[in-house]
């Protein structure tokens, strides 16, 4: 049995929770205490926010699906794409049979073939020796771990350098 946010798989949209648009019995001010009041509106804030979650969730799954969905006529594009630069190549090395002997056409094509593959493969290797680590999150995870770390200690030189930090006074 599918839970109350989920679909099941039947292809009906989930059953999100809401707040009920039936009126709720409202005591007097006078007879509910604080905290009552407290937990009723604690109840609808947390009821409004997995509400909200949820619509997200269902939302970002949706578009999820249809960008997948695209992707995969993109792959295939581009199989049936690379599967044709074989008779590419071919078709040139023909050509080049009209005025070479067949052995040097082909030969040709492969020189070039291969000087391809060396150029993009020369490209990729320097894309991928320029990414560096990201500094900044790391930087600011060492900050956090300090602060985190002289939380809670008395020592005045400790206190003034994470009031300091904190920018209180």
């Amino acid at each position: 049995m599918a839970g109350p946010t989920s679909s099941g798989g039947t292809g009906v949209p989930p059953v999100l929770p809401s707040i009920p648009l039936a009126p709720e019995p409202v005591r007097p001010a006078g007879e509910q205490s604080v905290g009552e009041l407290v937990r009723e509106a604690t109840t609808h804030v947390s009821t409004l926010v997995r509400a909200e979650v949820e619509l997200a969730k269902a939302e970002v799954t949706a578009e999820v699906k249809k960008g997948l969905q695209g992707s995969i006529f993109f792959v295939v594009a581009l199989t049936i794409l690379l599967f044709s630069l074989f008779f590419m190549f071919f078709a040139l090395g023909e050509v080049l049979d009209i005025w070479l002997p067949r052995s040097a056409a082909f030969g040709i094509v492969f020189g070039i073939m291969l000087l391809a593959a060396a150029l993009f493969g020369l490209l990729g290797y320097l894309r991928v020796r320029r990414i560096r680590k990201p500094e900044r999150t790391i930087s600011s995870l060492k900050e956090s771990a300090q602060v985190l770390t002289h939380r809670g200690h008395d020592d005045a030189d400790g206190h003034a350098e994470l009031t300091a930090r904190q920018g209180v006074r």
